[in-house]
């Protein structure tokens, strides 16, 4: 199974709010019991392309059932306020790919279903 991801993109405010403080301070507990870890923390991109204002925060997941679990615990229910009520953002999860993922098999499967979508389209006109 892969692995899976907390990911977030926060706006502080210049002053961060006790609650926020409280948070930090209470999240990890929350994580343990489903093997979350902070994979990064308030990191600044570096943007390449576009535009990505706010800081970026990753936790990590042994799966998708982990990380859905804590999203649902009460143990993080009872918190999550703290932060949301004071520094706004978005948080999703998302699984990750196996270790022997291969992108061009991806690509080759994609070319082989547009490509028979094409066909079926042209059989139809």
């Amino acid at each position: 199974m892969p692995a899976s991801y907390a990911i977030a993109r926060m706006y502080p405010e210049p002053r961060i709010h006790d609650d926020a403080l409280e948070y930090m301070e209470r999240i990890q507990a929350t994580m343990d019991p489903f093997g979350g870890r902070f994979l990064v923390h308030g990191g600044i991109p570096d943007v390449k392309e576009g535009e990505f204002p706010g800081v970026v925060v990753i936790l990590g997941f042994p799966d998708a059932e982990s990380a859905r679990a804590w999203y649902a615990s009460e143990a993080y229910a009872e918190i999550k306020r703290l932060r949301s009520d004071h520094i706004p953002g978005e948080l999703f999860l998302l699984e990750g790919v196996d270790e022997d993922y291969d992108v061009a098999k991806t690509a080759a499967e994609l070319r082989r279903q547009r490509d028979a979508a094409d066909a079926a389209d042209a059989v139809s006109r």
